[in-house]
């Protein structure tokens, strides 16, 4: 192959594309090994501790793809609001939210005698609709005072976190009776009944209905987004929100809609922590998820089935992440900092690919 041919191979935008996004990936494993190795564990341990950690076994492969679905839906709720030029970064905030009400309704609302569905579903659906409410407060002082959402969202975050830490610490709202062998601050286990069921049982992955429910929002977005009135209007919103409303487009109601919607994405992620994981509310629940799915939809650059791969990605990290820790006694500030140049590896990548076509 000679110096014309390899010209071509790199005018293709496409290849370019993946070119570029493979030398930042080998890049951030270049990095990750060299900090591991600076916290004196060998090399093979490590590495061999986070492939079984992340892709190891089928019930860790499913339980590598549950944990991406929150990232998935974290990033398609960032996505949404980006539509409309808004940046939600409160996930963190309305997966708590979403984790407290499925908690509670699961506990104590009576659903468990439901029959098969409402059971669960009806703790599903109250996650989802406190989210929602909890990212429409972002969205109304947005549109009625002016308030910027990106503080918005992430005060409304913060007080959500506290919330939590509340409701598992206390006795009057959601943490369990204290006895000598239940001391720690979470509430009861949810009963069985509320946990979302898997599916595929015989194949041994472990996956469960999330996986669908999550398939099923992807697609009813992909449609709003790109065929519906809706959709035209959060791009009208977001392009230029003073032309949409000389069109006679409803800009405030849009924003608010943009947002709670959004928020519904994070209340629904908290609701798959909480029904298809963790089964009881810690203190701890949704440490980093709302984050890191907030870079998944920045990776995704819009692109809903960037969303997936981006999710997947970190939810493999994650896996991985834990095992090595755990295993390897890699610390976890190391494995959190691996994350992270992978992170902004692959976000200035985007960022300077998304130039590269600009210029175009």
């Amino acid at each position: 192959m000679n110096t014309a041919y390899y010209s071509l191979w790199l005018q293709s935008s496409q290849l370019r594309t993946a070119i570029i996004l493979t030398s930042a990936v080998l890049f951030s494993v270049l990095c990750a090994l060299a900090l591991i190795a600076t916290a004196g564990v060998p090399i093979t341990t490590a590495l061999t501790a986070f492939a079984e950690g992340a892709w190891g076994s089928p019930y860790v492969i499913g339980a590598s793809i549950n944990r991406s679905l929150v990232f998935a839906l974290v990033g398609m709720g960032f996505i949404l609001a980006d539509r409309a030029n808004l940046t939600n970064v409160g996930a963190e905030g309305q997966i708590a939210v979403g984790g407290i009400v499925a908690t509670a309704v699961s506990l104590y609302s009576g659903c468990a005698h439901l029959p098969d569905g409402l059971s669960y579903g009806i703790p599903m659906l109250a996650a989802t609709l406190a989210g929602a409410l909890w990212g429409s407060i972002a969205g109304v002082l947005k549109a009625k005072v002016g308030t910027n959402e990106v503080i918005s969202t992430l005060l409304l975050s913060f007080i959500a976190v506290w919330v939590l830490y509340g409701c598992v610490q206390s006795e009057a709202l959601l943490k369990q009776p204290m006895t000598d062998g239940a001391a720690l601050p979470e509430s009861l286990p949810i009963p069985d009944s509320t946990q979302i069921p898997n599916i595929f049982i015989s194949s041994g992955f472990g996956l469960h209905l999330g996986l669908i429910i999550t398939i099923i929002l992807a697609l009813i977005l992909l449609v709003t987004m790109k065929y519906s009135r809706f959709g035209l209007r959060l791009s009208a919103v977001g392009l230029n929100p003073q032309a949409a409303k000389r069109a006679g487009m409803q800009v405030a109601s849009t924003i608010i809609i943009a947002l709670a919607i959004s928020g519904a994405f994070g209340g629904l992620a908290g609701a798959l922590m909480l029904q298809g994981d963790q089964q009881s509310l810690k203190a701890g629940f949704s440490s980093g998820y709302g984050f890191d799915g907030m870079v998944v939809g920045l990776l995704a650059r819009g692109s809903i089935s960037g969303v997936f791969i981006a999710a997947l990605l970190f939810g493999f990290l994650r896996s991985g992440g834990i095992n090595m820790e755990m295993v390897a006694q890699v610390p976890s500030a190391i494995v959190l900092v691996v994350q992270g140049v992978i992170i902004l590896t692959l976000a200035g990548t985007s960022i300077w690919l998304s130039g590269s076509g600009a210029k175009k």
